[in-house]
């Protein structure tokens, strides 16, 4: 009669990644997030004082100074956040059904927005100031998609959907911006915007930056016809000439032509005294 085998041992069963220890358990993840509210709190607690409330700010910063410092930073911080949210509610995770850490990812996201919207106030404060160009138009684009982009990761929390799917909404976010953009004429916005809220029109801010406006190309030309008519601005007939040719260039070429050059050229002739500096 042969011998019974030994029975083998069982191997241990690991257990679900999810349910290991480790820097984003369950605890680790509730711990972080209520340190992570309280010194967000602190922040948006002086937001809403000196920024929206318009309160008295120290001695020796003026609202340009607050308005400017941290404006960058606090977006590193927003995107930092999204990337933790992001690990810490992954899908089958320990944080993913917790009744309390859910509530307090939805603060911590819901202050990271108001951090976002309060920086886009930060820098229209600065802009009052010190006036608009290209790249604070394009800081106030990419806060808009960073707050949007918080957004859809609650939304992605709620539904339970995937990070696949929060990719996916993300980039019809970011492609909608691109197409409304494009039909944005910004050279024009920026150089009307100086023009009105410069120092010489409005009396407040800083000086009306001419050379820039020229680097805008033909579509300040209406900006700078304005300009001309405010005291202590002289424009060079040389540097409008130059925009008036780019223009005529630009309405000779085919693949240059546009509907903006086409609006431009139908000011232009309605206003020859600006052409008629050309050459």
């Amino acid at each position: 009669m042969r011998k019974a085998a030994a029975p083998q041992p069982v191997a241990e069963t690991p257990a679900p990644a999810s349910d290991l220890p480790g820097f984003f358990g369950a605890a680790a993840i509730l711990r972080s997030l209520i340190l992570f509210n309280v010194l967000f709190a602190i922040q948006t607690v002086l937001d809403l004082v000196f920024l929206w409330g318009n309160a008295k700010l120290p001695d020796g910063i003026s609202y340009a100074d607050y308005a400017h410092r941290g404006a960058y930073l606090l977006i590193v911080t927003a995107l930092l956040a999204a990337g933790f949210v992001l690990a810490a509610m992954r899908p089958r995770g320990p944080a993913q059904t917790s009744a309390i850490i859910r509530p307090l990812v939805y603060l911590w996201v819901g202050q990271n927005v108001l951090l976002v919207i309060s920086s886009m106030l930060r820098l229209y404060r600065y802009m009052e100031i010190y006036l608009l160009t290209g790249w604070r138009i394009a800081a106030l684009v990419w806060m808009l998609l960073v707050a949007v982009g918080l957004v859809l990761i609650v939304t992605r929390i709620i539904l339970k959907q995937s990070n696949g799917w929060l990719v996916r909404m993300n980039l019809i976010g970011l492609l909608a911006t691109l197409y409304v953009c494009s039909l944005v004429n910004f050279d024009a916005i920026i150089a009307d915007y100086n023009v009105t809220h410069s120092k010489e029109a409005s009396g407040k801010g800083v000086n009306l930056d001419l050379n820039y406006l020229y680097t805008l190309g033909p579509q300040a030309l209406p900006a700078l016809q304005r300009a001309a008519q405010l005291p202590g601005i002289t424009i060079r007939d040389c540097g409008r000439g130059r925009l008036v040719s780019s223009q005529a260039a630009d309405m000779a070429s085919w693949r240059s032509w546009g509907f903006r050059s086409w609006r431009l050229q139908r000011w232009l002739d309605a206003h020859p005294d600006t052409s008629s500096t050309a050459g």
